[in-house]
């Protein structure tokens, strides 16, 4: 019998990868996508990425997309609560774990265990300690296509931002950037994966500065 679970969607490649090894996986039935977004700009706070194309995305892989609206800034009290508040609904469903793209910092995997634990919901790392000099190339061949959304300007070249992430721009990278970001240097959003019916059309936008990084705003077009 398959477990239910949700899958924490960011709308990056790496969620994005993980969501694509789970639907994989026999022993899990992925039954929804949730997201924390910024109330104040009505986007996915640390990927700039608006509302409309998390749901874009959710329609085109299938599935429900539960949105977590989080006041800018947020105290530490106040994300724990409303996400106690969403796993106590996830679990009345019928949930029994979430599962993440994370990668490799062992405190944000601690902080994630611990919350589910107290809650008697598992916490599932399908990517875990992937080499992430090799994933990329991974995901370029299988045919995931990302956008840069935002990025570190002290790390990464502020041009970048609304770039799509190649194996010719990861090359051009500074030759100290992790190729996955996992040190703060860049996020992304997925606009095309074997998980899409079909490819989400998009513009890029204009750049912005925001708490000392840089944003390019993605559009949906008709």
């Amino acid at each position: 019998m398959t477990q239910k679970i949700l899958m924490s969607w960011s709308s990056g490649k790496d969620s994005a990868w993980a969501l694509q090894q789970l639907l994989q996986n026999p022993e899990y039935e992925v039954v929804g996508l949730f997201t924390t977004i910024s109330e104040e700009f009505d986007r996915v706070a640390m990927h700039g990425v608006r509302t409309e194309l998390l749901r874009q995305q959710a329609a085109a892989i299938g599935l429900p997309l539960d949105i977590i609206s989080l006041p800018s800034p947020c105290t530490n009290e106040l994300y724990n609560q409303r996400m106690n508040t969403f796993i106590q609904q996830a679990k009345a469903r019928g949930i029994i774990g979430m599962a993440f793209g994370d990668l490799l910092l062992e405190d944000v995997r601690n902080y994630r265990e611990k919350q589910l634990k107290d809650a008697d919901m598992a916490a599932i790392f399908p990517i875990w300690g992937a080499d992430t000099h090799v994933l990329p190339y991974a995901m370029f061949d299988a045919g995931l296509r990302t956008v840069i959304t935002c990025l570190d300007p002290n790390k990464v070249p502020p041009h970048f931002a609304g770039q799509e992430l190649t194996p010719t721009l990861l090359a051009a990278l500074p030759a100290d950037t992790d190729p996955c970001g996992e040190n703060g240097e860049f996020h992304t959003f997925v606009f095309d994966s074997p998980l899409f019916k079909q490819p989400l059309n998009i513009n890029v936008g204009e750049c912005v500065t925001r708490n000392g990084l840089i944003f390019a705003d993605l559009l949906a077009c008709s």
